[in-house]
């Protein structure tokens, strides 16, 4: 989905949309995964930082290119995220595509009169919203994901990290810590 479609919130089906785009993202792993690579990359750049940025609801995507991932996030128009963290995106060769617009939204029922004539459907009413949506390659989505470590102005790759730790070379060297500590406890000094 593009901000461009026009196709977009047009008809009454825009809430039930939503629904069924977050319902068809818990059905697909792949998905899922995606969305978690996402979100991790808008994490480690501090967005959520910014004001009502953690407010806002996935109503389209992922949708994946070859080289860049897009998706569309839904703010009501009182709750506008804030521009500075979109902001934080585009060093990153990401995109941010703003659209107010309106969508039709179910009334809470309170009474008879909140249904569709001579139906138990609740009437739509149209509401403001902000629409944003995120382009970001995938290559930073990657690298986020394997990311590097800086410890005292040394890099240290998470995959060899990793890799120590499933062959135990950490439990080797406390090993050898607890030896060392040992020997110098029973060494005797003579003066």
């Amino acid at each position: 989905m593009s901000l461009d479609d026009s196709e977009f919130f047009k008809d009454g089906s825009d809430y039930w949309m939503v629904a069924d785009n977050i319902k068809g993202i818990y059905m697909s792993d792949g998905s899922m995964r995606v969305l978690l690579d996402f979100e991790r990359v808008m994490n480690e750049l501090d967005i959520f930082a910014f004001r009502n940025w953690e407010l806002g609801e996935l109503v389209a995507g992922p949708e994946q290119g070859p080289y860049k991932t897009s998706c569309t996030f839904l703010w009501p128009v009182q709750l506008m995220p804030d521009p500075r963290g979109a902001m934080r995106l585009l060093p990153f060769d990401c995109e941010v595509k703003w659209k107010k617009t309106q969508m039709k939204v179910p009334i809470k029922v309170k009474s008879p009169s909140d249904f569709k004539a001579g139906t138990k459907v609740a009437r739509l009413i149209e509401k403001e919203i902000w629409l944003v949506e995120i382009i970001m390659p995938k290559s930073l989505m990657a690298d986020i994901r394997t990311g590097s470590i800086e410890l005292e102005d040394e890099t240290v790759d998470l995959q060899d990290l990793d890799d120590a730790y499933n062959a135990d070379l950490d439990q080797q060297q406390v090993m050898d810590a607890d030896a060392q500590e040992e020997m110098d406890t029973n060494i005797d000094v003579q003066v």
